[in-house]
């Protein structure tokens, strides 16, 4: 459940019932978000193989952008002023992606890990952008809409890697 800022009222042009809505989804796309992140931090600091170098920069490369991405979700739930859960708890708590463990994986398998999240978070944010709409904040449906094809281009250069 999403808690409010303060009990001040906010004049954006939603109610308070779809922004608390929103909110809701934002907060379990930031426990996701986050959880993809960690993979990639994991797969950074694990991987090894005759690519090191190139798949080490790769997993950089997309912890990196990930990193972006979490503070804009958060800050668009401040932005419709809603506090975010943020402690490990709360977002393995929410989140719909399972967490991964890099110390077993090739390289392959965690570039094949990692384009599985891009491509989980790409099909649940097409059902968030429909949330969004429906609560009519066409604002949040829009960043959504951005995030989506950031993670759709994401997973199509993973899966990239993986052909030979």
């Amino acid at each position: 459940m999403a808690h409010a800022d303060s009990k001040e009222t906010l004049e954006i042009g939603l109610s308070a019932e779809a922004r608390e809505t929103v909110a809701g989804v934002l907060n379990r796309l930031l426990a996701d978000e986050f959880l993809l992140y960690v993979r990639a931090r994991a797969f950074h600091w694990n991987v090894t193989g005759r690519h090191f170098k190139q798949d080490h920069a790769l997993f950089e490369e997309e912890y990196e952008a990930l990193d972006e991405t979490i503070d804009e979700v958060a800050e668009r739930a401040r932005a419709l002023g809603y506090k975010v859960q943020a402690t490990l708890a709360q977002f393995t708590q929410i989140a719909t992606l399972p967490e991964a463990d890099s110390t077993e994986l090739t390289s392959e398998q965690m570039i094949a890990t990692l384009r599985d999240g891009h491509e989980a978070l790409a099909r649940q944010l097409r059902n968030d952008i429909q949330v969004a709409d429906e609560a009519g904040d066409e604002g949040t449906a829009d960043f959504l809409t951005a995030l989506l094809e950031g993670h759709e281009k994401r997973a199509w250069m993973l899966r990239a890697h993986l052909q030979d």
